[in-house]
């Protein structure tokens, strides 16, 4: 599966990004799918993960109730509604692919090169 992510960007506090995960390669339904981030000098974060109907989601207590992750099966995406966003939010958010809705990254197999956020206070 190749993995490529966009809808990253500059956004003062308090504002609102939506990024985009489009798949190739493989039967997107196959797979649940989530959203993991990274600040240098720290190992990479969970976000967000969801299965692959979208029946399922899962959220980091750092984001929940401000992000809202959901998936097109028909357009082979994965989105992830961000709001609120605050200045530790930034970092660089990666996405990803594999066969269960986990918070670690060694459970998944495919990653996506990365969209960086930053938030400015």
């Amino acid at each position: 599966v190749q993995l490529a992510e966009s809808g990253g960007g500059l956004v003062q506090e308090g504002g609102s990004l939506r990024l985009s995960c489009k798949a190739s390669g493989r039967t997107f339904s196959d797979y649940a799918m989530a959203w993991f981030r990274q600040v240098p000098e720290k190992e990479r974060e969970f976000v967000s993960a969801i299965s692959w109907n979208g029946g399922s989601t899962y959220y980091a207590d750092s984001v929940k109730g401000r992000f809202t992750i959901s998936r097109d099966n028909a357009k082979n995406t994965v989105y992830l509604q961000m709001n609120s966003l605050k200045p530790e939010d930034t970092a660089v958010y990666y996405c990803t692919a594999g066969a269960g809705t986990e918070m670690v990254p060694l459970a998944y197999d495919y990653w996506g090169q990365g969209t960086q956020v930053t938030v400015s206070s």
